[in-house]
């Protein structure tokens, strides 16, 4: 009998799901008294059973009601159970609880969980509707999270070491004032107008270069010896040149945003082919024609993709310039006073501010591209 549920599972899931029935099977099938601890009664082992019984019997049920025509519910079956059987897991180990058999019981769930979440993962990611491409991502990120808190919490790490994310999630709930005070100091007052005026001068310098060949010698080697100058060398001299407020910060941004604007314009431009050129040439098109027309929409895949990179670098410029002197303010202050004070958890839940800003901004530069750009190749589905 075991060998034909796993027979039919492997066929369905693949190894992943065989396994992870295999061991929520051996789970549920440990004696009475599943706690270690607790006595060996048959009512309690029963009851505690029944949180996993009912993600094995979610995933083993799946098998019977679920074809291989429906992709999509087999990936929400195999993530739900992983799910359900996690959230057990983490409430056993944050009350120093582990199944009957010691730490290989809870080591056999874990590989359980993983096993269930990848398959989930793998099954959804080969769905095209939009909610399962935005499903996958959200699970591989919550996986991790849950392996951190898992080994964090299971492993006892101190927390000057690495604080567990329920810890971080106390600390960012608790000090939201002064994230939010931190927040806009750094990325509304530093990061949006450096990378303005880094992106759009770039940009207006390509335009300028294309135009001129002898900019084109002469501009394009000093920036790409000016992009390789570290920030830990540029910040402190903006500091000296600018005063310790937003104004430093934001001239470091823009330094550290012009040069990949600069070239990746100057790479779009050239993407027109001559057979485009010689098509608008005899049309007796004007060379603003020809540009505004032909090389800037064929430019626009490489603009964005300046856009997308220098979103994530102007806010890494302006957090490590903060470091080199700064009013009382700033996400880089923070890191750097906390670090200081061995507050970790202050300093995670700043990091994690600096990564929710950084990916809402990429995210609605990937937007943008993909409204005005949906007739390029890259964009088709």
């Amino acid at each position: 009998m075991l060998r034909m549920i796993l027979d039919i599972d492997r066929r369905l899931f693949g190894w992943s799901g065989a396994v992870a029935v295999l061991v929520l099977g051996g789970l549920i099938l440990l004696p009475a008294g599943l706690l270690e601890g607790e006595p060996a009664s048959l009512v309690s082992g029963i009851a505690d059973a029944a949180p996993v019984g009912f993600a094995a019997l979610l995933f083993v049920g799946s098998l019977a009601v679920v074809s291989r025509r429906l992709v999509a519910a087999e990936g929400l079956f195999a993530a739900a159970a992983g799910i359900v059987l996690g959230i057990v897991l983490l409430l056993r180990i944050r009350d120093g609880l582990v199944f009957a058999g010691g730490a290989w019981a809870s080591a056999l769930a874990l590989l359980a969980i993983v096993a269930l979440v990848w398959r989930g993962m793998a099954l959804l990611a080969t769905v095209g509707d939009r909610w399962a491409r935005l499903a996958v991502p959200m699970l591989f990120g919550g996986l991790l999270v849950y392996l951190w808190e898992i080994l964090a919490v299971g492993f006892r790490v101190p927390p000057v070491l690495l604080p567990a994310p329920s810890v971080v999630a106390d600390t960012f709930a608790a000090n939201l004032f002064t994230l939010g005070v931190d927040f806009h100091q750094t990325f509304i007052k530093s990061v949006i107008p450096g990378f303005v005026i880094g992106s759009g001068s770039g940009f207006l310098v390509a335009v300028a270069i294309d135009r001129s060949p002898f900019l084109q010698r002469g501009l394009q080697p000093l920036g790409n010896a000016i992009s390789a100058m570290p920030i830990v060398g540029i910040a402190p001299i903006m500091v000296m040149w600018f005063g310790f407020d937003w104004q430093s910060k934001a001239a470091v941004v823009v330094v550290m945003t012009f040069f990949p604007m600069l070239i990746n314009t100057l790479a779009g431009l050239q993407v027109a082919g001559a057979m485009e050129r010689d098509l608008m040439r005899s049309y007796a098109a004007s060379y603003p024609q020809t540009l505004l027309k032909l090389r800037l929409p064929g430019a626009l895949p490489f603009v964005f993709n300046a856009l997308k990179l220098n979103s994530t670098l102007a806010l890494i410029g302006a957090i490590v310039a903060e470091f080199f002197g700064t009013p009382i303010q700033g996400m880089g202050f923070r890191i750097s006073t906390e670090v200081a004070r061995l507050n970790v958890d202050f300093v995670w839940a700043t990091i994690a501010v600096a990564a929710l800003a950084g990916s809402a901004s990429y995210g609605a530069l990937a937007l943008l591209e993909r409204t005005l750009t949906f007739w390029h190749p890259s964009q088709r589905s």
